[in-house]
């Protein structure tokens, strides 16, 4: 969408983007992951022992803030430094001018019957509040700077340790690293920084479900932590003492019991002119099947996300997510059409999620985040029968254009940082890794941490961005690094390959997505990407993908080319009279004999008509269905449609390359 550029409610933080070597801590210099100073353990358990804080608390905290990480010293999304997330708002400068949903041309509604919707750019004056600026309190009790704290691990570790220990005592409950971690879960609850004792309470649930689970990893700058399983049972009336607000949980949220989540409402409201917003009514899925959950982010703080989306004329999405401790506000019942994806068809059968984040300058998702949402998405999954696979759960970057002239407007958020691997296993997906390269699909699956893409632009075009780990992968014209990047034809109509700008992703497949091989070379492996081979170092001492076995279509013999759509659209003759025609018109590319693609689903033709505030135009609020079917592919970085008439579906293994 032009989107929702989200943020923050009461806990309003001017958070957001942009690291600059005037305002915060170098990228790369003074950052936890440039010279870890001792074993990450033993940092947790010298803070646990200097502060008198169990050291499963201190762990279980710092999990779920970062899941132990430094991220090369950069902020989350929340103004959120290190290990233990220590936040501070002054190092979180203004947004850049060129966002991503307030730049480039997309239409969120994405419907050729309406004018098009052009939201005006978002600000963001939100101040920071004390949650977000737990850094100073941090250098109080330790006496440690603010620079320390926010860069060097074991200085950040104490900082945290030392805030629960603060919150321990202000709840009057005993310190001591020997005390009993049940003891610690209104301090735990209180380091959430949440505004409501339903987040609150969220979050340290599920600190102790991880602290009775255990956990163990090799960080981002390659420590291994462990903490083991322990059985506790948390006192949680110790939660009262916080003195929060409890949140109204109306019936009809659709949200699971198990996370913090409020309704506030988008408004559908009428304001002349024949205009109104900022959504559309439905009821789905009587009406019409739900398809996908498109995830984005905000490129706003959370408190300019619930201003715009409260906004009757700007757009909507059905839910936000905070970062700062993974709250959930809905938006718009999941039976209604929410104007958040830029393509009509995919609104019409989506539900769309805004993450209070950034795609690229220079942030992190929280680890309270990814948890919250993959709990929401897999409950709605579950209700609405949607595939918890890459085809269905996809990113605002993953949907195509409508038609030829909107393909190079579309947005490119959640971006190359979103941890689709992880996120996925937090969503307990179903995976099948029964292939070998003669079964002929491919799926992207690199090491998050250690795969760092050369990406630049995320601060200051043309500037490499800091190393960190990514979803993505980059794919050449051939087999070498030295070779140009594959090209985009919508994109760069000229032919010249695309680039590593960080919202340039013409040339990037993304974790989980899968791909037909198209060749295999050496270390190297080919797929078939927007009408050509595209190559992707895939080394069997290190593999960025696994094999996998499914269905591909490729032209019908006798074809030498077909066409490839942006929307799965009726025939003309489907439409009732007085409804105008939505012409099923190609986009750029097309898909050559010979070639293969992977099917993630074979649709009938459908659109949703939607135009007037109260449904009185002909045909308002009726699915139109045609004859029409279409397989949907993956065909580039963005699923696209072709005509079931025009290809043949085949089991992978037929024909593949070896």
């Amino acid at each position: 969408m032009e989107s929702p550029t989200l943020s923050a409610g009461r806990r309003a933080l001017l958070v957001v983007a942009v690291v600059t070597a005037t305002t915060a801590v170098p990228l790369a210099a003074g950052s936890a992951s440039a010279a870890p100073a001792a074993d990450r353990q033993q940092q947790y358990a010298a803070a646990s022992t200097e502060y008198g804080v169990p050291t499963a608390v201190l762990l279980g905290v710092s999990h779920l803030e970062s899941r132990w990480d430094s991220n090369a010293g950069t902020p989350s999304t929340s103004g959120g430094y290190g290990p233990m997330h220590l936040t501070d708002a002054r190092h979180v400068a203004a947004l850049p001018a060129r966002g991503h949903h307030d730049a480039g041309g997309e239409d969120p509604r994405g419907d050729d019957s309406r004018a098009v919707l052009a939201p005006a750019p978002a600000t963001d004056p939100a101040p920071p509040t004390a949650a977000l600026q737990t850094v100073d309190a941090a250098a109080a009790l330790t006496g440690a700077s603010p620079e320390a704290l926010r860069g060097d691990a074991t200085t950040n570790i104490r900082g945290g340790a030392a805030l629960l220990a603060a919150y321990q005592r202000e709840v009057g409950a005993p310190v001591g690293a020997g005390t009993d971690p049940a003891t610690w879960y209104g301090a735990v609850a209180r380091y959430a920084g949440a505004d409501s004792a339903d987040a609150a309470a969220a979050f340290a649930d599920e600190v102790f479900t991880t602290i009775a689970a255990g956990e163990t990893r090799v960080t981002d700058d390659g420590q291994r932590v462990t903490l083991p399983a322990h059985a506790v049972r948390p006192e949680r009336s110790w939660l009262d003492r916080l003195g929060l607000r409890r949140l109204a949980r109306p019936d009809g949220l659709e949200c699971p019991s198990t996370v913090s989540c409020e309704w506030i409402p988008a408004p559908y409201e009428a304001f002349g002119d024949g205009d109104y917003g900022n959504h559309d009514l439905s009821d789905r899925p009587a009406r019409q099947k739900i398809e996908y959950i498109v995830i984005h982010d905000t490129e706003a703080s959370w408190a300019t996300t619930l201003k715009l989306v409260q906004d009757p004329t700007y757009v909507s999405w059905h839910y936000s997510l905070r970062s700062v401790d993974g709250h959930i506000a809905q938006h718009v019942k999941t039976k209604d059409v929410a104007w958040h994806a830029g393509n009509w068809y995919v609104n019409a059968k989506s539900i769309g999620l805004e993450h209070e984040g950034f795609a690229a300058q220079g942030t992190w998702y929280t680890e309270a985040m990814y948890r919250t949402s993959s709990k929401l998405v897999r409950h709605l999954a579950l209700r609405y029968g949607i595939p918890l696979d890459r085809q269905h759960i996809i990113g605002h970057d993953n949907v195509p254009g409508t038609i030829a002239s909107t393909v190079r407007g579309m947005h490119w958020d959640p971006g190359p940082y979103w941890d689709w691997t992880h996120y996925f296993d937090l969503l307990h997906a179903p995976r099948l890794d029964t292939g070998t390269p003669a079964t002929g699909l491919v799926r992207i699956d690199p090491d998050y941490a250690t795969n760092q893409p050369a990406f630049t632009g995320c601060v200051t075009a043309g500037t490499p961005c800091a190393p960190r780990g990514s979803s993505s992968v980059v794919l050449h014209s051939a087999p070498s690094e030295d070779a140009p990047l594959v090209n985009d034809i919508a994109l760069r109509p000229d032919g010249t390959p695309n680039t590593m700008d960080v919202s340039d992703h013409g040339a990037r497949a993304s974790a989980g997505q899968t791909y037909a091989l198209a060749g295999r070379q050496g270390d190297w492996t080919a797929i078939w990407y927007l009408g050509q081979r595209a190559w992707f170092h895939n080394p069997a001492s290190a593999p960025t993908a696994t094999w996998t076995v499914g269905v591909v279509a490729t032209p019908k013999a006798g074809r030498a080319t077909i066409p490839v759509y942006g929307r799965a659209y009726p025939e003309q003759a489907a439409y009732p009279a007085g409804v105008p025609y939505q012409a099923i018109s190609p986009l750029q590319y097309t898909l050559a004999a010979g070639q293969r693609y992977a099917v993630g689903a074979v649709l009938g033709g459908e659109y949703y008509r939607a135009s007037t505030f109260d449904g009185s135009s002909p045909g308002d609020w009726t699915v139109i269905r045609g004859k029409n079917r279409y397989a949907q592919i993956q065909f580039g970085h963005r699923i696209m449609y072709v005509d079931l008439a025009d290809v043949q579906l085949l089991p992978s293994p037929v024909g593949a390359p070896r």
